[in-house]
């Protein structure tokens, strides 16, 4: 695979120096280490355990080819914790290519002036990713293979996106990972109303096999508006999304998400308070599914970067998520910054699985940034979340006490090659 690798990366810029005269190229990288001392992070630890520390690597190639009917881009990765060689002798490490993957790969064809299809692995990330997100904080980050449809205009873009996701190649039968979408279709139109005003509409389709060995799929349609309104001293932004269709045990789905923030700008000082809530399931008997799911959308970016809600059904028992945040932000120059985040997470309903008491934690984050340069990122956070009896009961650890979360993280972008043209 490495041989392939670097094969690959010598015939693109064996390509960039013979056809430069003819289209456009950019070729860009990025290396993204972080240490992480975790604490609590996740999960609930009992006061007599241990930290766990260690480093992570993302190492990140970025080919780009473009000129009048098409857009190509190429990105290959290396993903790894520092020591996971699976391979190693007495005399040293030999290392593996386990963690060498692609994290995109598409080719996007111009049919006119307004309209080009985009074809292959690629980021789907819109409005402020609830429901379709990058999620950059994981170092592998999301992709999706899917034929995207796009039309714009000088004020309104529409997308129409569609899916097809198999295990392998098959002769028989659509068998699926059940936690997986077999399915993904959506339907995206944004309008800008103004220079502070955009306007978008969504509506998804996805489906789920019933089980691994089963060709029957349950699909969930969700649909909803998001608003952002930006000036020199105020931001606000909404989203309201409803969702109805099956689930995957063939139940009705009756669920929604509410979503909005208002925050003020005045010179480097931002301050700004918001409020999600994610419906759940106040009895998880009966044949309505009311819990919001939230599919591949963003959860480290909203519900606290302690990530205790990564997978709303089970840190919830069903009973979905409200969260009270608020934040101060202060830009002390053009290279530094100082954010202070806090969230207080309650249970949007309980039920027979859940604690009758809805609250469940207050978290807290201080973070610093520092741009060394315009390719150089330097950002450390401190986090803790002091957790309630409701939250040590959902995750079955009585004597759990102040919980903690420390990293540091470099991030390295620089742009090897460019002559694209500016628009």
């Amino acid at each position: 695979m490495k041989k392939n690798f670097f094969f690959t990366t010598n015939l693109f810029f064996f390509l960039i120096i013979y056809s430069s005269s003819f289209a456009q190229f950019q070729f860009d990288a990025q290396l993204r280490n972080r240490l992480e001392m975790r604490n609590g992070y996740k999960q609930l630890i009992a006061d007599n355990q241990q930290t766990s520390a260690f480093i992570s690597q993302r190492t990140r190639l970025t080919f780009l080819f473009q000129n009048e009917t098409l857009k190509l881009k190429i990105s290959p990765q290396d993903v790894r914790v520092w020591g996971d060689e699976q391979l190693g002798s007495s005399s040293g490490v030999l290392g593996d290519n386990a963690s060498v993957d692609v994290h995109e790969a598409y080719a996007e064809l111009k049919l006119n002036a307004k309209t080009s299809l985009s074809i292959g692995r690629q980021e789907l990330a819109y409005d402020n990713e609830w429901l379709l997100a990058a999620r950059n904080w994981n170092q592998n980050g999301l992709t999706y293979d899917a034929a995207l449809l796009k039309f714009a205009t000088n004020s309104v873009s529409v997308h129409l996106a569609a899916s097809w996701n198999s295990s392998a190649e098959t002769v028989q039968d659509n068998f699926y990972a059940s936690d997986r979408i077999k399915s993904l279709n959506f339907l995206w139109i944004d309008k800008k109303v103004n220079e502070n005003l955009q306007l978008s509409m969504s509506y998804l389709a996805t489906g789920v096999t019933k089980t691994l060995t089963s060709n029957a799929i349950r699909f969930k349609h969700t649909s909803g508006l998001y608003a952002n309104y930006k000036s020199k001293t105020l931001n606000f932004r909404t989203n309201i999304y409803y969702q109805l269709g099956k689930n995957i045990a063939d139940n009705t789905v009756n669920a929604f998400l509410l979503d909005g923030e208002l925050s003020y700008i005045f010179g480097g000082f931002s301050a700004g308070i918001g409020t999600s809530y994610l419906s759940g399931d106040d009895n998880v008997n009966d044949n309505t599914e009311k819990l919001f799911d939230m599919f591949y959308g963003a959860r480290h970016k909203y519900f606290g970067h302690m990530d205790y809600f990564g997978n709303i059904p089970k840190t919830t028992k069903q009973g979905g998520l409200i969260d009270f945040n608020a934040f101060i932000k202060f830009k002390t120059s053009d290279k530094t910054s100082i954010t202070n985040y806090s969230h207080y997470f309650k249970l949007a309903q309980s039920n027979t699985s859940s604690p009758n008491d809805k609250n469940l934690g207050f978290e807290n984050e201080l973070s610093l940034q520092y741009k060394l340069s315009n390719w150089v990122n330097i950002q450390t956070s401190y986090l803790f979340f002091l957790p309630t009896e409701s939250m040590k009961t959902i995750q079955a650890v009585s004597d759990a006490k102040m919980q903690q979360f420390f990293f540091l993280q470099l991030t390295i972008n620089p742009t090897l090659f460019s002559n694209l043209k500016q628009e």
